[in-house]
C-alpha cells in the first residue's frame, strides 16, 4: 500500500510529531483517513526519538489491533524499517540501523483489562478506537507513560453518545489536558472519491448516519430501526421470490416471567449478500416449563426444516446452560451457545442491512419479529446506547433473530468496529 498524498487534516497528524503537545485526539467519521496516517506518524515519532524502548498499541482486542493497526502498517511500501512480529507476546519489533524499539499490542475489552498493562513502562501509546475501551484501561495505559517527560499519547475514535466518558473526559477537556483535537470527515481522506463517500453514506441511517458520516457525538433516541418502522412492506418478500440460501440457522432466546421465549430462523444467501428472516415466534415465558420449551422448540425447528431445508446450526442464549443441555439431550439439532457480540454491534449491523435493503422478512411468517423491529426504541436513560427493555417492545425476538446470524456478522458487514 502506498501513500501518495495527504489531506491538510492528515498533514496535521504528522506535524504533531514535532509539536509541544503531549496528546493528539483524532475523532470523526468512518473512512476519514485517521488510522493509517496516525499509525505511521506514531511509529516515525517513536523511531526517531527513542531507542530500545517499549510502546503500547491499545485496541478493543489484540486481534482487532492486529487487523486494524498492524497489518495495514506492515503493508505500507517504502518503509525504512525491519519488522518482526512475535505472535506469542503480541510484540512488534522495529529496527532501523542500530536503533530498535518494541511495540506491544494490548486489548482493552472490559474493566478487568487494565491489569494486562500494569507494570510495563511505555514511552508512548497509540489508542485505536479509544471510545470502545474502558476508562480504567486507558487511564492505566496513560499512567504507564509518566516515567518519560517526552512521552506522547495518540487517540483515534469514531463518535458515540455525548455522555460517553471519553467525550466528557478527553474531548471536552482537550485544552485542559494539553491535547490537540482534529475532527475528521470523509472529505479529509484523499483516496475516497465522491462516489465512495456517497456509497458509504448510503449504508447508514438515523443516529449511525449522524455519528459515522457526519462525525457527531449525538444521543441515540427515538426508534432504533426507523428505516423498517417507516416502511415495513419494503422489506417483505413472498415465498415465491425466496432466493437460494447458503445456510439456515436458528436463534433461541430464553425469557423470564416478564418476558418471552423466542425462536427465529434466518437464511443467509450465497456470498453473504443478504439475511432472510424465514420464520419467527415469540411465546410468553410465564408458566412455560422446560418440557414446554423442548416441545415448542422441536415443533418450530421441524417446521423450518420441512418448509425451507436443513438447519445447519442453532444458537441459544448462553446464559441458560441448563435449558441448553436439556435441548441437546432431547433433540438432534446442532445446538451451540450464542456468540453474543456486543448488542450495539448487532444493532448497527441490522441497521446497515436494513438501509442497504439486504435484510428481508418472509411475508406472513414474521409477525413477532416485525413488531419487534417496528417498536424498538432507544433507552434515553442508559449511560450507553441500549434498546429500551421495559416490556413495551419485544426485545427477546430481536435477540433470537440476531443470534441466528451474528456468527457471520463480519462477513455480512464489510466495515470494521471503527475506522479504516
Amino acid at each position: 500500500m502506498e501513500i501518495n498524498r495527504l489531506s491538510p487534516k492528515q498533514a496535521e497528524i504528522l506535524r504533531f510529531m514535532d509539536s509541544a503537545d503531549r496528546c493528539l485526539i483524532c475523532d470523526g467519521a468512518v473512512r476519514s483517513g485517521k488510522t493509517v496516517i496516525m499509525t505511521l506518524a506514531f511509529v516515525i515519532w517513536a523511531m526517531e526519538n527513542f531507542d530500545h524502548c517499549n510502546f503500547g498499541v491499545c485496541a478493543k482486542t489484540v486481534q482487532s489491533g492486529e487487523r486494524n493497526i498492524l497489518r495495514p502498517f506492515m503493508s505500507l511500501s517504502g518503509l525504512p524499517y525491519t519488522l518482526e512480529y512475535k505472535m506469542t507476546s503480541s510484540m512488534l519489533i522495529l529496527r532501523c540501523g542500530e536503533r530498535e524499539n518494541y511495540f506491544y499490542l494490548f486489548g482493552g475489552k472490559d474493566e478487568s483489562s487494565y491489569m494486562l498493562i500494569q507494570g510495563v513502562t511505555l514511552a508512548g501509546v497509540l489508542f485505536d478506537e479509544a471510545a470502545l475501551q474502558p476508562q480504567s484501561f486507558i487511564e492505566q495505559a496513560v499512567a504507564r507513560t509518566l516515567t518519560y517527560p517526552n512521552a506522547k499519547l495518540w487517540f483515534n475514535c469514531n463518535p458515540q453518545g455525548p455522555r460517553h466518558w471519553f467525550y466528557r473526559e478527553w474531548i471536552k477537556k482537550a485544552e485542559e489536558r494539553g491535547a490537540k483535537r482534529l475532527h475528521f470527515l470523509m472529505d479529509d481522506n484523499p483516496i475516497l472519491s465522491r462516489e465512495d463517500i456517497q456509497k458509504a453514506a448510503a449504508m447508514f441511517s438515523g443516529v449511525f448516519y449522524e455519528r459515522y458520516i457526519l462525525g457527531k457525538w449525538v444521543s441515540a433516541d427515538g426508534l432504533v430501526y426507523r428505516a423498517f418502522a417507516d416502511c415495513p412492506e419494503a422489506f417483505r418478500i413472498s415465498r415465491a421470490s425466496l432466493p437460494a440460501l447458503r445456510t439456515i440457522q436458528v436463534g433461541v432466546d430464553f425469557g423470564g416471567n416478564k418476558s418471552n421465549h423466542a425462536f427465529a430462523a434466518a437464511g443467509i444467501t450465497p456470498g453473504f449478500e443478504a439475511v432472510i428472516a424465514l420464520r419467527s415466534r415469540s411465546i410468553p415465558a410465564k408458566d412455560t416449563s422446560v418440557e414446554d420449551i423442548v416441545r415448542l422448540f422441536s415443533d418450530f425447528c421441524a417446521g423450518v426444516e420441512q418448509d425451507f431445508g436443513r438447519i445447519q446450526a442453532v444458537f441459544c442464549d448462553s446464559a441458560e446452560q441448563a435449558i441448553i443441555n436439556t435441548l441437546r439431550a432431547r433433540t438432534a439439532y446442532p445446538i451451540r451457545n450464542s456468540v453474543k457480540n456486543r448488542i450495539i454491534n448487532r444493532i448497527r449491523a441490522e441497521n446497515v442491512l436494513l438501509t442497504s435493503r439486504r435484510l428481508k422478512l418472509l411475508d406472513g411468517e414474521n409477525g413477532d419479529l416485525e413488531s419487534g423491529l417496528a417498536n424498538a426504541v432507544w433507552d434515553d436513560s442508559a449511560p450507553e446506547d441500549a434498546r429500551l427493555d421495559d416490556g413495551t417492545s419485544d426485545i427477546d425476538i430481536l435477540d433470537a433473530f440476531e443470534y441466528a446470524w451474528e456468527v457471520y456478522l463480519r462477513q455480512l458487514i464489510s466495515f470494521r468496529d471503527g475506522d479504516y
